[in-house]
């Protein structure tokens, strides 16, 4: 089942809507990580190993949430300016 192709894919996805339901940027590195070894697997790259599936897993996912917190994340000295009170 790990070195299906599709299994990947469809993990990746269902990761991305649940990113969508619960926001975060927590799920959306795990999903794109599930989606690049869905690729891998599919293109034949990794063997039938599911432990090598699941370090490139890891690996991608890792590197996605760490793109990903540079893009959207807070950045060093981004100050945060209040116009309005809240008890206005």
């Amino acid at each position: 089942m790990w070195t299906t192709w599709w299994v990947w894919i469809v993990a990746g996805f269902a990761l991305g809507v649940l990113e969508i339901i619960i926001p975060g940027y927590i799920f959306l590195g795990f999903a794109v990580g599930a989606v690049i070894t869905g690729i891998l697997v599919g293109a034949g790259v990794l063997g039938s190993s599911l432990p090598v599936a699941i370090l490139i897993f890891a690996l991608a996912s890792l590197a996605a949430w760490y793109g990903l917190r540079a893009i959207f994340g807070k950045h060093e000295g981004q100050v945060k300016i209040w116009d309005k009170d809240v008890n206005d």
